[in-house]
C-alpha cells in the first residue's frame, strides 16, 4: 500500500452534533478537506456521489473548486453513477476539471448502488431502455465517455466546421492522461474481472459480493487477484492501480477518544467484526471498524490481505464533524501509511498554517 487519502459521505444535517449542517457549508467544507487532506501530507481527497440524498451528488464543480485549492494531493470519486449521467457532457465536465487541477483527477465510475430513487436515472431523463440492464446500460455510457475523453471522434461535421474531410469532431477540452486515471467500482471477482479486461482500475468498497463468513480482506484478494490477472491477459500495458476502503477511527487525543471510544468498547467486546448482510438483492460482507492507537491500527491492518496488495486505501470519514476535527486524523492516517510503507517516497510537501477561512 502506498498511498492513503480519504473518502468522504459528504453528508449534512440539522442533527445534534453536526458541523455540516447545510448544503452550503459541506461544499466549503469538502474544499477545507482537501486542503487539510494536503497539509498532512495525505495523497487523496475522495468524494462520494449520491442522487436525491443529502450529500455530494455534482462532482465537477466541487472537484474543480478542489483542485484550485491544492496542488498535488489525488481528487477522486467514489463513484459516479453512470446511469444518471450523459457522458459526452461528462468528458466536457471532467476534462475541465481535470485541466484546473493540472491532471490530479481519479474517476470512479460503476452502475450505482441502491437509492431512495424509484427510477432515479429515468427521471433525469435516462430511463433503462427495455431489454437492457441497469448494468449493461452503465457499461454502454462508460464506453462512450472513455472514447469521449482519448479524443475519439464523435459528431460528424457541419459546414462551419474547420476539419479534414472524413474527420469527426471530438469533445474538448482534452486532458491529457485522463483515460488512465478511470476506476471501476466492482462487487465482487466476476466485475473485478470484467474491468481488468477493459483497462480500467480497480475500486473495492467497505462491502463486497459473498457471504463465506470469511474476512472481508480475503474475499477482497481474491478479487483483486482476478482483476489483475485478467488485466495481464488482455495485454494491457503498465501496471493497474487497485484501491479498497475500510473505516478506521485512530484514537490520538481527547476529542477522538470521545467520539470513538464506543467503538473501541465493542471492539473489545467482540462486537466489531465483519458482517454478512443483504444489498441490493444480493448477499454481501460488510467490513468492521479499525479503531485504537496507532499500534494496534498497524498490527490489524498488515493482518488485512486486501489493504496489503493493494496500492490505494481509502478511509471513510466522518464528515459531519467537520475539517478542523478530521484535520488531526489525517496526520495519524498519514502516520499509518509511513508504518505500513516504509519506503513511500512522500508527497511534495503541503499547505502550510492550516485555518479556518
Amino acid at each position: 500500500m502506498l498511498n492513503i487519502g480519504f473518502l468522504s459521505f459528504g453528508w449534512w444535517s440539522g442533527a445534534p452534533g453536526s458541523r455540516v449542517r447545510t448544503a452550503s457549508e459541506l461544499m466549503h467544507d469538502t474544499i477545507r478537506l482537501a486542503e487539510a487532506a494536503e497539509d498532512a501530507s495525505m495523497d487523496g481527497a475522495w468524494i462520494r456521489i449520491h442522487h436525491y440524498e443529502q450529500n455530494t451528488s455534482s462532482p465537477f464543480p466541487l472537484l474543480s473548486a478542489m483542485g484550485a485549492k491544492t496542488s498535488r494531493v489525488e481528487l477522486g470519486t467514489g463513484v459516479i453513477n453512470m446511469r444518471y449521467e450523459n457522458p459526452l457532457y461528462m468528458a466536457e465536465a471532467a476534462g475541465t476539471a481535470d485541466l484546473i487541477s493540472g491532471g490530479r483527477l481519479q474517476l470512479g465510475v460503476s452502475r450505482g448502488s441502491p437509492e431512495p430513487a424509484a427510477d432515479g436515472p429515468g427521471t433525469f431523463g435516462y430511463p433503462l431502455p427495455v431489454g437492457k440492464l441497469p448494468v449493461e446500460d452503465a457499461a454502454e455510457r462508460i464506453a462512450k465517455f472513455r472514447g469521449a475523453i482519448s479524443g475519439e471522434g464523435i459528431a460528424d461535421p457541419g459546414a462551419n466546421a474547420h476539419v479534414r474531410p472524413g474527420t469527426k469532431l471530438a469533445i474538448t477540452p482534452q486532458s491529457p492522461g485522463l483515460t488512465e486515471r478511470i476506476w471501476y467500482g466492482a462487487g465482487g471477482e466476476e466485475s473485478a474481472r470484467k474491468v481488468g479486461e477493459l483497462g480500467m482500475n480497480l475500486m473495492s468498497s467497505t462491502l463486497v459480493e459473498g457471504g463465506s463468513g470469511e474476512p472481508l480482506g480475503v474475499i477482497q484478494s481474491r478479487q483483486i487477484d482476478a482483476f489483475r490477472s485478467a488485466w495481464a491477459d488482455a495485454g494491457h500495458e503498465g501496471v493497474p492501480r487497485v484501491s479498497v476502503s475500510r473505516s478506521i477511527q485512530p484514537i490520538v487525543d481527547d476529542e477522538t477518544a470521545l467520539y470513538f471510544s464506543p467503538t473501541l468498547e465493542r471492539d473489545r467486546m467482540g462486537a466489531n467484526r465483519d458482517q454478512v448482510g443483504s444489498i441490493d438483492n444480493f448477499i454481501a460482507t460488510f467490513g468492521k471498524t479499525y479503531v485504537g492507537d496507532m499500534d494496534k491500527l498497524e498490527r490489524e491492518l498488515r493482518d488485512d490481505e486486501a489493504v496489503m496488495s493493494s496500492d490505494t486505501l481509502l478511509v471513510t470519514i466522518p464528515n459531519q464533524l467537520g475539517a478542523d476535527f478530521n484535520h488531526r486524523t489525517f496526520h495519524a492516517f498519514k502516520e499509518l501509511r509511513d508504518r505500513l510503507a516504509p519506503h513511500h517516497t512522500g508527497p511534495r510537501e503541503g499547505l502550510r498554517g492550516f485555518e479556518r477561512h
